[in-house]
């Protein structure tokens, strides 16, 4: 009996329309074009429009994932949508895209792995493949950071953007093509270093949190540098060296887009050339679960990927999260 493994069969992305420049910071922040880009690599972001939700992104970057393919939204079994920035607590924005594409058949949750939440979420949903619990399962990876800046706060809001990216997940019993593995962390112990603090149970929303600025992004810069840099690093070594594989036999390594200073030092450390990365980070900064999709589409829609390449994905996020999802390309 052959073993059953989950394959990419189709992937889009979707980032809003409205351009945010480092220079347009720089009007509402103590900061410089130069300062940003020297201390991230980040030169513009996109940023939602006004009543733009997460769900409007996702349902956006499904629709590219399926123009030009024979698809009916019924055919789809499950749907995971990987963000910490939904439309609202509850339901779950994965209910709210099922019903707005018109999934009638799918069953569907939110995933919450901060930055690792699409990876994450594509190991979960490829789970239910590799079993023959589903056929057909959809992986979003999407957040609207905006919606939790400080924007006086020069040392986050610089550093994330907008957007979304989808995936489909399908069976496959071709021993060449597939999802090979993964490698999934976390460590609550470093919580402290990235979060937000109120909206949940334990401060919810008050005039003090909100004063307070409680409901933003706070981040100690530095520890997630230091634990990023190493983290990421050795969960994609770690997973290439249990497959049997080296960073030579690579032909695309997609890594999380949080810092362009990060992705250097992983590239270093793991002896990888640029030409065989995905880096836009400058044109899109950090949006959270929604970098590798994103990354991962950009290098399809280039011709950077073709059958039989092998590709390492990898992330570090809040919590902290890490992880890494080896896999070989099929026919997309």
């Amino acid at each position: 009996m052959r073993k059953i493994r989950a394959q990419i069969t189709a992937l889009g992305m979707y980032v809003p329309e409205n351009r945010v420049t480092n220079d347009d910071l720089a009007l509402m922040v103590d900061t410089t074009d130069e300062w940003i880009r020297e201390r991230s690599g980040i030169s513009e972001r996109r940023i939602v429009s006004d009543g733009q939700a997460n769900s409007d992104l996702s349902v956006k970057a499904i629709e590219n994932a399926f123009q030009g393919k024979d698809f009916r939204p019924e055919e789809l079994d499950l749907i995971i949508v990987a963000t910490v920035t939904p439309d609202m607590m509850f339901p779950s924005t994965a209910c709210i895209v099922q019903d707005k594409i018109g999934a009638r058949k799918a069953w569907s949750f939110d995933l919450s792995g901060a930055c690792s939440g699409f990876l994450y979420a594509v190991a979960t949903g490829a789970q239910f493949v590799q079993t023959g619990m589903c056929k057909k399962v959809l992986v979003v990876g999407t957040d609207v950071m905006s919606s939790i800046l400080n924007f006086e706060d020069r040392s986050t809001c610089v550093l994330f953007g907008d957007g979304a990216g989808a995936i489909l997940l399908e069976a496959t019993e071709d021993e060449d093509v597939g999802i090979i593995d993964f490698l999934l962390h976390s460590d609550g112990a470093g919580g402290k270093f990235l979060y937000m603090p109120a909206g949940g149970s334990l401060h919810p929303a008050s005039h003090e949190t909100i004063d307070k600025k409680m409901h933003c992004v706070h981040q100690d810069g530095r520890n997630v540098f230091k634990h990023a840099v190493k983290l990421i690093t050795q969960v994609s070594r770690d997973i290439l060296e249990r497959n049997g594989y080296t960073a030579d036999d690579l032909s695309l390594y997609v890594p999380h887009q949080a810092n362009l200073r990060i992705i250097q030092s992983s590239l270093r450390r793991l002896g990888l050339s640029p030409e065989r990365v995905v880096i836009n980070i400058d044109r899109y900064a950090n949006t959270t679960a929604a970098t590798i999709p994103i990354g991962l589409t950009e290098a399809h829609q280039q011709g950077r990927i073709k059958r039989g390449d092998l590709l390492l994905l990898a992330s570090f996020g809040a919590g902290f999260t890490w992880g890494s999802v080896l896999l070989r390309w099929g026919d997309v």
